[in-house]
């Protein structure tokens, strides 16, 4: 869908659907600076992102990209939540966000391909992809990839392909990763452990309610309800 046709589009909405327009967009701005839930805004951005991501809204990611990237948002950064995906969702399903985020920087002349951020060979991966599980869950993890070749995969290709590139920190792969769970649904026991996962990095429970908090719009109360009692759990074991 071309810039045009998604401005025309936003626009046919507040034409056709003022009310619900004026409300959503009166909730959104009530949700951004609601006292004790606030984030930075390049960090609000990253996990709204990586949330439309998870639920596969590609029209809202479309239309809050623009203001991602004006919010501080960095393209290296956007690209990287949606690589990052391809081990969450698939690749089926990370493919059009992919081609969203190509076609909004070929708009705004930013030269593609983007500065490599990768920082292992097909040699390293599995080695380094150990060390990060290492670093989030824990020193027990340096074992795990040892149970079965899907295990191997993980340590290898989950997190030595992407959780190892530069780009993002740990802590904000950590919380990317909660967003595409949490928006998912379905994927309690991994968003429990990637809870976890977060307050070992520094996301604590405070953090990481402040972000479902402002993702919420975007996925709704029923997986907002559901991260927050997930987050309760983890935090119960920290």
């Amino acid at each position: 869908m071309k810039r045009t046709e998604r401005k025309n589009r936003k626009m046919n909405l507040y034409e056709t659907d003022q009310e619900f327009m004026d409300r959503f967009t009166y909730f959104t701005e009530e949700v951004a600076k609601e006292e004790g839930q606030t984030l930075e805004e390049p960090t609000r951005y990253m996990a709204i992102l990586a949330t439309l991501v998870g639920s596969q809204s590609k029209e809202a990611f479309a239309m809050l990209l623009p203001k991602a990237l004006k919010a501080g948002v960095t393209p290296v950064e956007v690209k990287e939540i949606v690589y990052q995906a391809t081990d969450y969702l698939g690749f089926g399903r990370m493919l059009p966000f992919l081609m969203l985020v190509n076609e909004e920087l070929e708009r705004e002349h930013i030269a593609l391909p983007l500065e490599s951020q990768k920082t292992t060979t097909t040699e390293d991966r599995l080695e380094k992809g150990i060390q990060a599980q290492a670093d989030i869950f824990g020193e027990h993890m340096k074992d795990a990839w040892k149970a079965g070749h899907i295990n191997r995969w993980l340590a290898s290709n989950c997190f030595g392909d992407y959780y190892t590139r530069k780009g993002l920190t740990l802590a904000e792969r950590e919380m990317i990763t909660f967003c595409f769970l949490l928006a998912q649904g379905g994927c309690e026991p991994q968003l429990i452990a990637h809870a976890k996962g977060n307050m070992n990095m520094g996301n604590d429970k405070a953090f990481l309610i402040k972000v479902v908090s402002q993702c919420l719009p975007y996925i709704g109360y029923p997986r907002s309800l559901n991260a927050i009692n997930c987050v309760n759990k983890a935090a119960e074991n920290q």
